[in-house]
């Protein structure tokens, strides 16, 4: 099943074509923090990324997707970011994970909703 699933579910993980092409023509870049893998190919006019897990681009950090967009001529691993001191750190999208953000009286976690301000008016039809 998993050689079926990597044939046609790319949202998995990387495809067989991916694969294929990493082998053959890929040089590796460097790893970020979330265990993700970064090629180019040999005259680096085209660069990808191997992800560790589900395929989701939120997950590469900022200072990667530079890279792969070629913002950055040099990768991360060469030329760090130099991060500020207010800056968070970089948090994938969480949407539809246990860890997403549910505000209070949403369905999914307890509470009451919060009341309307008097700034609202609900609309009536005519």
């Amino acid at each position: 099943m998993s050689f079926i699933r990597m044939l046609y579910a790319w949202w998995h993980s990387a495809t067989l074509g991916t694969l294929w092409t990493t082998w053959t023509s890929g040089v590796p870049v460097g790893t970020d923090k979330f265990g993700n893998r970064y090629y180019e190919n040999k005259n680096g006019s085209r660069r990808w990324v191997i992800y560790a897990g589900t395929v989701e681009a939120s997950r590469v950090p900022p200072d990667w997707h530079g890279w792969l967009h070629h913002t950055f001529k040099e990768p991360p691993t060469k030329a760090p970011f130099k991060e500020k001191a207010w800056e968070k750190d970089h948090v994938p999208n969480l949407t539809g994970t246990p860890e997403a953000y549910r505000p209070d009286g949403s369905l999914l976690k307890s509470g009451e909703r919060p009341r309307a301000t008097g700034d609202y008016q609900a609309w009536k039809p005519e």
